[in-house]
């Protein structure tokens, strides 16, 4: 293993139907707030809210000095990827996103590859599912809001419709865009990167 390993990671998205999943690839030595991001925007969420990555039962997200629960998690901005699953002895991270909705996902390390050459990292590699509106109210908020938009009968429908402004497909997914979304970050890291190094 080098330096310059890569990390194909599958997200799943646990308690919803249809299934939300993800996979990306990202350097194995990622620190664990870039993987927030990256995970944001694979998945399609829009970081509007706090979030934690658990190892065993460790957990590590940033922290916001005005929040009243700091001393619950370790700094997300000093942990890395390959030390994490070094240290905690595992393949397998937790993820939750937004505690008052409650999405968890499941973070399973597939395999450890060889970058290839020209490709900046992170990127996507595969997306299905549509990413759930964001304060739907969790899985199970999920699952009632689906079922009140596939009812046009239902006396919550034109509401719904118009809270989520658009016609809602949870199996349609759009994979250019996510995958935009996360090249973002790839360039805007190797471009903050290559600062650093004509500065050294």
């Amino acid at each position: 293993m080098s330096a310059a390993t890569i990390a194909r990671l599958k997200i799943t998205l646990d308690a919803v139907t249809p299934a939300v999943l993800r996979r990306i690839e990202v350097p194995f030595d990622i620190r664990l707030d870039r993987l927030h991001l990256v995970l944001q925007a694979a998945i399609g969420w829009t970081n509007s809210h706090l979030y934690e990555s658990r190892a065993g039962d460790v957990g590590w997200s940033t922290l916001y000095p005005e929040a009243d629960w700091p001393e619950d998690f370790l700094d997300a901005r000093k942990a890395r990827l390959d030390k994490v699953i070094e240290d905690v002895g595992t393949k397998t991270l937790r993820y939750v996103y937004d505690f008052g909705d409650g999405w968890e996902h499941s973070i399973n390390i597939e395999r450890l590859l060889d970058p290839q050459p020209g490709i900046l990292y992170p990127r996507l590699i595969e997306a299905s599912g549509r990413c759930p509106p964001e304060d739907v109210g969790g899985p199970w908020g999920y699952a009632e809001f689906l079922d009140v938009i596939r009812d046009p009968t239902h006396e919550r429908h034109a509401a719904l419709k118009q809270w989520v402004g658009c016609d809602f497909d949870p199996n349609h997914v759009d994979n250019e865009g996510l995958a935009a979304h996360v090249a973002a970050l790839a360039k805007q890291w190797a471009a903050t990167a290559m600062r650093r190094a004509r500065r050294a």
